[in-house]
């Protein structure tokens, strides 16, 4: 590599023209030229090492270093190629990467871009399988205790499996040649990522039924055909297998062929070397006429199957030639990746930043309202003081000229002005009014009031005891006395009598 950088700066040094002199790399001229070195040496490579720091990102892409005692070496998977790895990237593990090398401009670091994974040796992967078994066996997930009987003849049969595979119609085949029953299947991936979450999915839903929209089985079939350790996985996940277990209907296990062994196995209530097996044990025999055409038609789908894996592998070949979108897209993913990442902190820090600062700004605000608030309630409370004191000025003004005018009034209409031309009040001794000579009997004693006082005389002229006396003090407040009855007048002409 040293070399072919060295002719490469040599081309330059000859093209410019320039002797003894180095010549100069713009940083993207030295970024492309060492990455097109790195993926021409290292266009196909194969490293085994140990995963750490292992990242799922958002945008579907898995990141993590592969190491050793000695290295460490950055890889990325595409999430179009995570989707189709044949075991999921786990912390710790073990594993041989396929791929090729190339280079990241914007962090200036080499990195392996993975095309395919599996476990370093399958030593290794038995040992994880091994040490996962006896940490369940020691929660008591496969006590015999806890495994139910299965029933003699099932009504309705649940199965758990691939609905395009070869697994389902050996199920249904057997079943219909042994004894026919009615089958509930439940469509789920039988490898590949998340194909352990669908099969426990499957398990607990099938518990859950209650039998009001579609009947609840009597027992569980969960099939895979066979494969390798790998692509038998799913069903050595952890959730699968307590699944399994917790599970309230009887449960046949049918994974692989009678050779293959899964965790989930040991959870299940019966074992069946394969899924044609699990169809025998759940229902009694029949008939066993047609056993041969059962096992040639089982060969002529394996036949098939393989044949069908073959075109596929070629198919593959084939396509590695073209050139990849992902390739082409590789950098500007990785770039937009990092990009997201700062984004995000950028955005965290500019919410905190602006917070703070509205924070500052309400405690001015507040402080400036209750200012002027308080300003503003002292002016009006001022004004109203204004606008009463001048109210209740005119108010008064306007009470008073009412009053004097009504006292005036008061003084027109009076007796008293009367009085005061030179005119008397009469009374009677009853205290009452005489307005006419008729209304005076002769010797009745009057009461004669003036401007000034007040006289009490007789009706015959003559003064009363104590007439004269004028009563300046009250004119108007003598007591009056209780009238007394009027003497019956006697002659027809009822004489009047003299005033005085």
């Amino acid at each position: 590599m040293r070399e072919t950088a060295e002719s490469v700066a040599g081309d330059k040094s000859a093209k410019d023209g320039l002797q003894g002199n180095l010549p100069e790399w713009s940083v993207s001229e030295i970024s492309t030229a060492l990455k097109r070195m790195v993926e021409d040496r290292f266009a196909v490579v194969r490293v085994r090492g140990e995963i750490s720091g292992l990242k799922f990102h958002s945008s579907g892409h898995v990141y993590f270093d592969l190491k050793d005692d000695k290295a460490v070496l950055n890889a990325v998977v595409w999430r179009g190629v995570a989707s189709r790895l044949k075991m999921k990237p786990e912390g710790g593990a073990e594993v041989i990467c396929t791929g090729k090398l190339s280079t990241y401009a914007g962090s200036s670091r080499y990195q392996l871009i993975v095309e395919q994974m599996e476990l370093a040796g399958l030593g290794a992967l038995m040992a994880m399988l091994e040490e996962r078994r006896k940490r369940l066996a020691a929660e008591g997930l496969f006590d015999e205790a806890r495994k139910q009987p299965l029933p003699f003849l099932p009504e309705v049969i649940g199965v758990i499996t691939s609905p395009t595979g070869a697994v389902i119609r050996d199920i249904m085949h057997r079943l219909t040649d042994r004894f026919p029953r009615r089958v509930l299947l439940w469509p789920v991936a039988v490898q590949g990522e998340g194909a352990g979450a669908q099969v426990a999915a499957a398990i607990a839903g099938f518990n859950a039924f209650d039998g009001k929209a579609l009947p609840r089985p009597d027992l569980l079939i969960v099939a895979r055909g066979g494969g390798s350790v790998e692509d038998l996985m799913a069903f050595n996940d952890e959730a699968v297998v307590r699944a399994a277990a917790e599970s309230r209907i009887p449960l046949i296990s049918a994974v692989g062929h009678e050779t293959d062994t899964t965790l989930i196995d040991y959870a299940s209530d019966w074992r069946a070397p394969t899924p044609t097996a699990a169809a025998e044990r759940a229902v009694p025999v029949r008939t066993e006429l047609l056993a041969l055409t059962l096992e040639l038609e089982r060969r002529l789908l394996r036949g098939f199957g393989r044949g069908m894996e073959d075109r596929k592998r070629h198919l593959a070949q084939l396509a590695r030639l073209l050139p990849r979108a992902e390739t082409l897209f590789a950098t500007p993913r990785q770039r937009l990746d990092m990009a997201s990442d700062r984004l995000q902190h950028s955005l965290s820090r500019n919410l905190q930043s602006h917070s703070a600062r509205l924070v500052q700004v309400t405690a001015r605000l507040q402080a400036r309202v209750l200012k002027d608030r308080a300003k503003t309630a002292g002016e009006r409370l001022a004004a109203l003081s204004q606008r009463a004191a001048l109210a209740q000025k005119t108010r008064l003004g306007a009470e008073r000229r009412r009053l004097e005018s009504l006292a005036r009034l008061l003084d027109g209409l009076s007796y008293r002005g009367v009085l005061e031309r030179g005119f008397a009040l009469v009374r009677g001794a009853d205290g009452s009014v005489r307005r006419r000579a008729a209304q005076v009997t002769p010797g009745e004693a009057l009461n004669l009031t003036f401007a000034d006082g007040t006289v009490n005389i007789g009706a015959d002229g003559t003064a009363n005891t104590g007439a004269g006396s004028v009563d300046k003090a009250s004119p108007e407040k003598s007591p009056p006395k209780k009238p007394a009855k009027p003497r019956a007048r006697t002659g027809k002409g009822q004489d009047q009598g003299s005033l005085f």
